[in-house]
């Protein structure tokens, strides 16, 4: 039986359940086998409601293995079918925090670029322009703005746009802001844990049957990057 003591539930009713997914923890199986979100969260419903037999449980969006934050599943075929329209549609607000070495100049603004994705790296690239050598990329937008920082350590607000893979790694980036543990997007050093620092702090959409606005949050990593932002933060 898996261990669920560790699960921070979010957000819960009997159409979507919210969870934290730490950073280092999979969004969905892979070919590693190892044990993913969905596992734990079925386990929880198996376990609080009683149920036996299997747990629907539908993935409407994923972070990358070394991201934590916010989680959304639906827990009925209704509820993903419409959450996979709003997240579609452009209409889930959602908010990232990244923490930088380098501060980004100008400290806010969009950024546009196409985006193409090596399956066989597992690496994405951003191009200014559509060309033969980004043929397949999708354009992607997000926008951000500086909003804290101590010492060498940038604290910057992301509000993506659009949902492309690794999209606010490989943007960020490409502007110089490397997020702080990121190898794989340009940073020197790796993290201890092998986390890098971007969290999804939160995210807001129309209930897809209540038709209420909701707003989920989650809190920062307890380490000592974050800590320099811990008053913009409650643990």
């Amino acid at each position: 039986m898996l261990d669920i003591s560790g699960l921070q539930v979010l957000y819960e009713d009997n159409h979507l359940i919210a969870v934290h997914k730490p950073a280092g923890w999979l969004s969905q199986g892979d070919k590693t086998g190892d044990t993913a979100m969905p596992d734990y969260v079925k386990a929880y419903i198996k376990k609080k409601y009683k149920k036996e037999g299997d747990v629907f449980l539908g993935s409407i969006h994923r972070l990358d293995r070394p991201v934590s934050g916010v989680l959304v599943f639906a827990r009925t075929s209704k509820a993903l079918t419409r959450m996979n329209k709003l997240f579609q549609d452009q209409e889930v607000d959602k908010i990232y925090w990244a923490i930088t070495s380098q501060r980004p100049d100008p400290i806010s603004g969009t950024l546009e670029h196409f985006l193409l994705k090596d399956r066989t790296r597992n690496i994405t690239k951003a191009y200014d322009k559509l060309s033969n050598r980004a043929a397949g990329a999708k354009k992607s937008t997000l926008k951000y703005k500086l909003i804290g920082q101590s010492a060498d350590n940038h604290l910057i607000e992301v509000k993506p746009m659009t949902g492309r893979s690794h999209q606010i790694r490989v943007q960020l980036a490409t502007i110089g802001c490397s997020i702080r543990g990121d190898l794989k997007y340009g940073y020197p050093r790796a993290n201890k844990d092998s986390s890098i620092h971007l969290h999804c702090t939160s995210m807001s959409f129309i209930h897809p049957v209540k038709k209420e606005r909701i707003k989920i949050s989650s809190r920062p990593p307890k380490d000592q990057i974050w800590g320099h932002f811990k008053h913009f933060f409650e643990y």
